[in-house]
């Protein structure tokens, strides 16, 4: 992850509806109503922008603006079904910006 990847993660988690957002996707069964099954069978975990949108509260070109700026910060993946686009979490790329992070911080104080 480049220092700029770094950034652009710190960007977006500092906004508290995006971090709600990580934070809901972490558990998408229970934070939003069942997603299709030919959805879940080739995405698990994927949620559609409207089902992110109305529990959020916000205009859907808010929250699209808001995972894009995750997706590319490599926080969120997605896959477009038809004419919905579903987001999940990035597993790889939260830990990868979370190992990078304590690295930074850890040779910063020593």
């Amino acid at each position: 992850m480049t220092q700029d990847d770094q950034l652009a993660a710190l960007k977006a988690l500092s906004n508290e509806t995006r971090l709600n957002i990580l934070c809901w996707l972490r558990e998408p069964d229970k934070q939003f109503s069942p997603q299709p099954a030919d959805v879940q069978a080739t995405f698990p975990g994927g949620v559609c922008v409207g089902s992110i949108q109305e529990k959020a509260g916000l205009t859907q070109s808010v929250i699209s603006s808001y995972l894009a700026s995750m997706q590319k910060a490599g926080l969120l993946e997605s896959r477009r079904c038809g004419q919905w686009t579903y987001y999940r979490r990035n597993e790889r790329g939260i830990a990868s910006f979370l190992s990078e992070l304590a690295a930074q911080m850890q040779a910063k104080t020593e």
